[in-house]
C-alpha cells in the first residue's frame, strides 16, 4: 500500500471511530429491554451462520477443523447469550442498606483486535460483550482472516440495526495494516482496546496511551499423577489437543507424567489416537518445527499426519496428536515452547514435587499467568500445583482447551484469557461483560438520620422507540455513503423519497413553480429528478 493510500485508509478509520462514538452515545441511553432485544437478535443470526463462517475461516486461514470451529462459533453466540441471560449491565443497582446506588457507564468505543487462529468466534464474542454493555465496537481483524471477519461483522451490524441499534454500532476494518491498527489504538476516540493476538500486538495496545485489556500467550503444562484415572485422562488429553488442531491458546503444550505410571499412560494415549515419537522422529520434528529456534508457522492449525509427513516420517491416518518426548524443561529445548498445533512435548518425572517444579519451569519459559491443567484425584496435589505454578486458572480432570476457556468448566466462557500481573496483563480473569462497564456510585451520608429516598424504578434510561438513529453524515457525504452500499438502487430510491418528502411541504402554494397543485405528483417529480442526479453520481 502506498503512503498516500495508507494515509487515506487512516483517515477513513478515523471516520469509523467518529461514527462509533456517535453510536455509543446514542446506545448509551437505551434501556435494558432494548439491549436485550438487540443482543438476542445478533446472537441468533450469529448462531444461524456458525457453520458458514467456520468453513470460511478454515478456507481463508488454512487453520483448524471446521466442525470444531462450529462448536466455538455456537459457544460464542448462543452460548454467550445463555451464559449471561438474566444479567443486567444497564439498570442502576440499589443497595438500600449501604445507601449506595450504582449507575452503569459504558466504556464507549471499543477497538477489538481479533486473531487469525480463532477469527469469527472472537468477532462474535467481542461484539456480543460490547452490545450487552451498550458499547460500540470497531473490529480490527488479523489480515489472514480479514474477509471472513469483515463479512461476519457486517452481518452482525445489520442484525443489530434491524433490531433497533444505532447505525455504526458495529464496524470492521476491511483492510487492516500495522500503521492503521496503531493509528486506531492511539486515537483519543478509542476508549478501550481489547487486544487478542501475539505479544507484539498486546504490547502495542498497552503502549498506545489508551486503556487496554491485553492477554499474553499460552504454553499450558499438564501434569498427570499416579492417582489419575489414566484411561479418562488420556482420552480427555488427546481430544483437547486435537480440538481445532490446537490453535486455542488454552491447548496443552507440555505433558508432565509421573514415572511410575508413564508406560501405562502412554499406551492409553496410543489407544485413543496419539503417536509417541522415537528419538529419530522427535529430532526430525524438532528440526522442521523450530528452524533457527523459532516456530515454523506452517504447522499452525495443521493435521498431525500432515505435520509428520512434512517433517520426514509417516504416521497412521487415525493419528490425532504427535507426542515428542524430551529430557529437560529448559528454554533451549524447542518442545517446551508453545506450538499451536497437535504436537505435545512430554517429559517423565520421578515425583509429583518434581512435576510441579517442571510445570513452573515450562511456564517461566512462556505462558506466565495463563493456564495449567492437572489430572489427579488428590486434592492436596491439586492445591499445591495451583499454589506454585504461576498461572491464574488450573483445569482439573478436563481437557484444558475447553477447560480454561470456560466451555468445559464453569469458568466464564471466553475467547480472551487474562494473564494478570504475572503475565503483564491488566486482566486476571476470563474476559466478561462486566469488564466493559464502569459503575458511577451515588453514596449518601452514612449518618442514620440521613435517609436515602426510594430509587426503585428510577432510571435515567428510557425505552427506545421510533426509527433507528442514523449517523448524521455531511450533506455531500450522505449521498455517496447511501448509494455505494450493497443495494444502491434501493438506497437511491429511499434517499430520493426522503428528499422529496422534505422538499414537498416547503414548496409553498399550488402556484409555486413546477407544481401542479397535487402534493403527491410534485413529490414524485422531485424524486425522479433526484434519482437521475444520483445515478450520475454512481457512474462517476
Amino acid at each position: 500500500m502506498t503512503e498516500a493510500r495508507q494515509q487515506t485508509a487512516i483517515a477513513a478509520a478515523g471516520h469509523m471511530l467518529e461514527r462509533a462514538g456517535w453510536a455509543a452515545r446514542s446506545y448509551g441511553a437505551y434501556s435494558a429491554a432494548d439491549v436485550d432485544r438487540i443482543v438476542r437478535a445478533v446472537a441468533d443470526v450469529a448462531q444461524a451462520n456458525a457453520e458458514k463462517y467456520a468453513e470460511w475461516a478454515v478456507r481463508e486461514t488454512t487453520f483448524g477443523v471446521v466442525e470444531h470451529k462450529v462448536i466455538k462459533n455456537v459457544a460464542c453466540s448462543r452460548g454467550i447469550l445463555e451464559t449471561y441471560a438474566g444479567h443486567d449491565f444497564v439498570t442502576p443497582r440499589i443497595n438500600a442498606e449501604d445507601k449506595i446506588v450504582e449507575v452503569p457507564r459504558p466504556a464507549g468505543v471499543i477497538l477489538a483486535i481479533t486473531p487469525s487462529t480463532n477469527p469469527v468466534a472472537s468477532v462474535f464474542f467481542k461484539v456480543l460483550l460490547a452490545l450487552m454493555t451498550r458499547n460500540a465496537v470497531v473490529i480490527s481483524p488479523h489480515p489472514m482472516a480479514k474477509e471472513c471477519c469483515t463479512d461476519a461483522a457486517e452481518l452482525l451490524a445489520r442484525a443489530a440495526v434491524e433490531a433497533g441499534a444505532p447505525d455504526g454500532i458495529v464496524q470492521c476494518v476491511a483492510e487492516p495494516t500495522i500503521p492503521l491498527v496503531e493509528a486506531l489504538m492511539g486515537d483519543e476516540r478509542t476508549n478501550v482496546i481489547l487486544a487478542t493476538g501475539g505479544t507484539g500486538v498486546v504490547r502495542s495496545a498497552y503502549s498506545s496511551g489508551n486503556p487496554a485489556i491485553g492477554v499474553g500467550p499460552g504454553n499450558v503444562p499438564v501434569l498427570v499423577d499416579a492417582t489419575a484415572d489414566l484411561r479418562l485422562a488420556a482420552k480427555r488429553l488427546v481430544d483437547s489437543k486435537a480440538f481445532d488442531n490446537s490453535v486455542l491458546c488454552t491447548n496443552e503444550s507440555v505433558l508432565i507424567v509421573e514415572d511410575s505410571i508413564a508406560d501405562k499412560f502412554t499406551r492409553e494415549l496410543e489407544r485413543v489416537g496419539a503417536f509417541i515419537l522415537d528419538e529419530d522422529a522427535a529430532e526430525l520434528l524438532r528440526t522442521y518445527m523450530f528452524p533457527y529456534g523459532k516456530l515454523n508457522v506452517d504447522v499452525v492449525g495443521k493435521d498431525a499426519s500432515w505435520i509428520a509427513q512434512q517433517a520426514g516420517f509417516r504416521v497412521g491416518p487415525k493419528t490425532q496428536v504427535l507426542i515428542a518426548p524430551f529430557a529437560e524443561a529448559v528454554p533451549e529445548e524447542p518442545f517446551t515452547h508453545e506450538k499451536l498445533s497437535p504436537v505435545l512435548g512430554m517429559i517423565r518425572v520421578p515425583s509429583v514435587a518434581t512435576g510441579i517444579a517442571t510445570a513452573r519451569a515450562v511456564v517461566r519459559i512462556a505462558g506466565a499467568g495463563h493456564s495449567a491443567a492437572i489430572h489427579s484425584t488428590n486434592s492436596e496435589t491439586v492445591m499445591q500445583y495451583a499454589a506454585e505454578v504461576p498461572v491464574l486458572r488450573v483445569a482439573v480432570n478436563v481437557g484444558n482447551s475447553t477447560g480454561s476457556s470456560g466451555l468445559g468448566t464453569n469458568l466464564a466462557p471466553t475467547m480472551t484469557i487474562g494473564t494478570g500481573f504475572v503475565g503483564r496483563s491488566s486482566l486476571g480473569e476470563n474476559l466478561q461483560p462486566k469488564h466493559l462497564v464502569n459503575w458511577a456510585r451515588i453514596a449518601y451520608n452514612n449518618d442514620p438520620a440521613e435517609v436515602m429516598p426510594d430509587f426503585t424504578g428510577v432510571s435515567p434510561w428510557v425505552d427506545h422507540s421510533g426509527p433507528v438513529p442514523s449517523y448524521p453524515h455531511a450533506s455531500n457525504d450522505s449521498v455517496r455513503t447511501s448509494i455505494r452500499g450493497n443495494t444502491p438502487s434501493a438506497s437511491v430510491d429511499a434517499l430520493a423519497t426522503r428528499v422529496a418528502n422534505q422538499l414537498g411541504p416547503r414548496a409553498g402554494t399550488s402556484s409555486a413553480p413546477g407544481r401542479s397543485g397535487n402534493d403527491d405528483t410534485f413529490r414524485e417529480e422531485i424524486r425522479r429528478l433526484v434519482v437521475e442526479e444520483l445515478s450520475q453520481l454512481i457512474k462517476g
